[in-house]
């Protein structure tokens, strides 16, 4: 029997109707079915039935989320099913993006500017060294994969395979590492550099944080060994090694020189164009803008924007689409796709080719680019769909895209904790007279008769809601409209006495989280948000959610919407969601009407199993309070391990150890201000060490905060 290429590790077994909806999916995959849609309730374990596809099926496969924030989460998760497989991020590097642009009707030129974040792209590298080297590869992407990227087959051709005992003189490797856009530096190694030392040659690989050491001999090379860059310890050895191109972008001499020529017939049919047409202005920047392009290219292989001239640099013809991540899963005789919360996702796949191309047509236009600019672009949805061969979308709410397209949906409703979806009660939204018998009076637990009652309005009665269900111990959410009103509503249960705090868009990445984190302790009752409680809260706690203005169509309070908002009081036993509306729109009307018939589903299965729903424990995991201590470290160099560390390292520096007895010496000749110096050093190098490994588990928030101790340290380290 064939061993398996993916060993899923879990404690857990597929319950609920997850078997089902295995095994359903499965079949559609062996039958050819080139879409499948697994229409999963909220809190169903989605993540868990493709995992076990995964399993099964034994391909390369590809994960798409919607943003970067839910591919780190995905890919934790996928992680922890498959601790042996190579499962990688692939999101876009940028810290900060300002694409190039030009705006005739200000006469303004925005020049690119990018930060790259070395370690994201560190992990671009890993996924597609990955997916050149094995089978058991599972990639968590945002968008940008379908964004352009060098050939697979160039990539992997200028690979410099080194062998023990492979014929090789030290200035031939260094000359090799050159040609692949490896930098030479005579200090500590970062990945993509490599330095010469005696018959040494240290090399740190562009996916790695570990570098190699190789041993040469007169001719030959004696030995590879892989070190911490840290310690120095030695981690193994091995008998051969791949060093990949530090850039996607990589072409030989040869194919340079071919896509010179073409630039430059391209240029001269563009100028006269241009001088045809009277645009003398954009004639002149264009022939200077190209021709210093060529000039660095001739110089050193690279230039800014070379990805502007990736047409003729891979031999393309004009439109043709441009390599993506897709086309190094095309290296493999077959893969998946998994689209996830594919509602939000497929729309942006949709979105990305013409906001391009606007911009694009607008420099080509103007003399800022050739048009051959335009052929560095995110693929075409049309052109994407025919490169995934299968796909299964999964979302809680498929839209008409998915429903129209996949050749089946398979349901995933029931929970196998037996929870039920909430309760849904519709309220008014206007103060007066109301038929009082349309709606449950949840907090007495009794429906009124049918007599008119004055009616306080939805937020007198949130609060009067809110109020009974903060007595029982739970937390409560509010949705609105705007972010506006969202502030105006904390503010006005503040002062009603309501523990209450707001989360929107403004709201900083790690204060979000802090006030989450806060919420779900019950520091205070109350969460106000506008579009940010939809996809990925998971807040057991809250028991009931408000949805304010639920009769206002509108992306706010379309279906899709108000279903993912009402998830979120799915994972407690007394979920309840007042949907405040004066009218019941068609929105309306189909998520109620959708939410009934999963919990009439989970409420038949409880029954047949004699399930009884539990509220799901979820552990508190305080990531802020970790981050703040660290934090108060960076700050307070004279804290905690710090401070512990430095004075270990002052004394051991004092008593002159050292490596050798040179070493010893100049231990014992330094002055303390140097001595304080060099421990600073290495208390930085841990930090760094700490961080990479923060960050290639994809704790990004941790690895944040490392990263701004370091730069307190090496501040104080200076004065």
């Amino acid at each position: 029997m064939a061993q398996k290429v993916f060993n899923l590790k879990s404690e857990f077994k597929p319950a609920g109707d997850q078997p089902e909806a295995i095994s359903a999916l499965l079949k559609g995959l062996k039958k050819g079915m080139k879409k499948q849609t697994l229409l999963g309730a909220t809190g169903t374990g989605k993540t868990f039935t493709m995992a076990n596809i995964i399993a099964e099926e034994g391909v390369p496969t590809l994960i798409i989320a919607h943003n970067k924030t839910l591919a780190a989460q995905l890919a934790q998760e996928f992680r922890e099913f498959f601790p042996d497989a190579a499962v990688h991020y692939f999101v876009s590097y940028y810290d900060y993006y300002q694409p190039e642009a030009y705006m005739p009707i200000t006469d303004t030129y925005i020049e690119k500017d990018a930060q790259i974040n070395k370690e994201i792209d560190r992990l671009r590298h890993a996924s597609t060294q990955a997916l050149l080297t094995r089978k058991d590869v599972i990639i968590i992407a945002s968008v940008s994969c379908i964004y352009g990227l060098g050939s697979p087959v160039e990539y992997e051709r200028v690979n410099l395979k080194l062998k023990v005992g492979g014929v090789m003189a030290r200035t031939e490797l260094m000359k090799k590492l050159v040609d692949i856009h490896f930098e030479r530096t005579n200090a500590d190694l970062s990945p993509g550099q490599f330095r010469s030392l005696g018959n040494k040659v240290e090399v740190m690989p562009v996916s790695e944080t570990y570098m190699y050491q190789i041993i040469l001999g007169a001719k030959e090379i004696e030995s590879i060994r892989k070190i911490d860059p840290v310690t120095s310890e030695m981690l193994g050895e091995e008998d051969h090694m791949y060093l990949f191109p530090t850039k996607h972008f990589i072409t030989d001499k040869k194919e340079q020189e071919r896509a010179t020529k073409l630039i430059k017939k391209e240029l001269e049919v563009q100028l006269k164009k241009f001088e045809k047409e009277g645009k003398l202005l954009e004639a002149e920047r264009i022939k200077r803008r190209t021709n210093y392009d060529l000039a660095m290219i001739r110089e050193v292989g690279y230039c800014n924007g070379i990805e502007n001239y990736s047409r003729h640099m891979s031999g393309k013809a004009a439109g043709e689409p441009p390599e993506s991540l897709l086309s190094y899963f095309a290296t493999h005789e077959k893969f998946l796709t998994i689209i996830d919360e594919s509602h939000v996702t497929l729309p942006q796949l949709n979105a990305m080719y013409a906001g391009d191309q606007s911009r694009k047509n607008t420099l080509v236009e103007f003399g800022f680019r050739l048009p051959s600019a335009k052929d560095n672009r995110p693929l075409k949805y049309e052109e994407f769909q025919e490169r995934i061969e299968q796909v299964i979308y999964t979302s809680a709410t498929p839209s008409k895209i998915e429903r129209a397209e996949s050749d089946q949906i398979v349901e995933q409703i029931i929970r196998p904790t037996g929870l039920l979806d909430p309760v849904l009660i519709v309220k008014p939204v206007t103060a007066g007279l109301h038929r009082s018998d349309l709606w449950a009076n949840s907090s007495e637990k009794e429906t009124i008769g049918p007599t008119y009652v004055e009616y306080p309005g939805q937020i007198q009665d949130f609060i009067s809601e809110s109020q009974y269900t903060i007595k029982k111990g739970f937390r409560v959410l509010a949705t609105t409209l705007t972010k506006k009103m969202a502030e105006d509503l904390t503010t006005y249960l503040k002062e009603k006495g309501i523990k209450a705090e707001y989360l929107h868009s403004d709201i900083k990445t790690i204060e979000r989280i802090q006030i989450l984190t806060q919420f779900r302790k019950g520091d205070f009752d109350v969460l106000v948000g506008v579009n940010l409680l939809r996809e990925g809260l998971d807040l057991p706690e809250v028991a009931l959610i408000g949805i304010l203005d639920a009769d206002k169509e509108g992306f706010l309070r379309s279906d899709t919407s108000l279903i993912q908002t009402i998830g979120r009081a799915a994972r407690n036993s007394e979920g309840r969601v007042i949907l405040y509306a004066d009218n019941i729109t068609g929105s309306l009307e189909r998520a109620m009407g959708e939410t009934n018939r999963r919990r009439d589903v989970q409420i038949a299965y409880n029954k047949k199993h004699k399930i009884t729903p539990k509220t799901i424990l979820k552990k508190i995991n305080d990531i802020t309070e970790a981050m703040e201590s660290k934090h108060s470290k960076a700050v307070n160099a004279e804290l905690d391990l710090d401070i512990e560390l430095f004075e270990k390292l002052v004394k051991t520096s004092k008593k002159g150890k050292g490596k050798n007895e040179s070493d010893s010496v100049k231990n014992l000749l330094l002055s303390d201000e140097e001595r304080k110096n060099e421990v600073y050093v290495k208390i930085i190098k841990l930090k760094e060490k700490e961080m990479n490994k923060a960050v290639k588990e994809l704790d990004f928030e941790t690895a944040a905060i490392l990263r701004d101790e370091i730069v307190v340290l090496s501040e104080r380290m200076k004065k």
